[in-house]
């Protein structure tokens, strides 16, 4: 794991300034959080680049989203401190670790059994994260109801297995493909089903398991 040096204190710095606060990350919990976890740590093999606005190699194929992305998310889900969030698309480890900051309990699913493992140890010793290694559409029923789903990465359809494991009233906030063009989007559980209303256009990292059935519309 990297070493945080003053260098990356002047890019953390950098970034809350120059990204977030200019960009609408306007929830000051957010801002503070991302300005106080050592990205550096969590994109393996990019720690020179771990602040720069843009997507990031990760193993296996994936990319670990923009800052821009994952502090606009987290701005939209308005996490308050009692909240119990599941984050689908752990990665490295990065998001579980500023959520952790800023909710009761957070259960982080990730699929890819090596970025599962960089994670387990970039959080060890960070409280109030259970990671869970499986499918990253099929959430964590187990571990349900939660306040808050939060999709650190694009997806072209939300299941609404994955969406029910939230309570009712309980707030979305993601990244969805739509027509090859990433946006995010937000919305909330209802006891009828869900919706979502786009709220940014944002290069985002695209999950996988989440293809489109042919004909599929998002809901509006």
């Amino acid at each position: 794991m990297s070493s945080t040096t003053p260098a990356h204190d002047a890019a953390r710095h950098a970034m809350v300034v120059s990204q977030l606060r200019t960009s609408d990350v306007s929830d000051t919990r957010v801002v503070e959080a991302m300005a106080a976890v050592p990205r550096e740590r969590f994109v393996p093999g990019h720690d020179v680049l771990a602040y720069r606005d843009t997507l990031l190699p990760l193993p296996g194929g994936r990319m670990q989203n923009t800052p821009l992305a994952t502090g606009r998310l987290l701005t939209e889900a308005a996490i308050a401190p009692g909240d119990k969030v599941l984050l689908i698309g752990a990665a490295a480890g990065y998001t579980a670790a500023v959520l952790a900051r800023l909710a009761a309990q957070v259960v982080a699913v990730e699929s890819d059994s090596v970025l599962a493992g960089l994670a387990r140890t970039a959080l060890a010793d960070v409280a109030g994260v259970t990671l869970i290694e499986g499918d990253l559409a099929a959430g964590h029923a187990d571990g349900a109801p939660y306040d808050v789903l939060v999709v650190d990465g694009a997806v072209e359809t939300l299941p609404e297995s994955l969406v029910d494991q939230l309570r009712p009233g309980g707030r979305i906030a993601t990244g969805i493909v739509d027509r090859g063009v990433t946006r995010l989007a937000s919305g909330v559980r209802t006891t009828g089903g869900h919706g979502l209303a786009d709220f940014a256009d944002i290069d985002c990292a695209v999950l996988p398991g989440f293809a489109r059935p042919r004909g599929f519309q998002f809901p509006g």
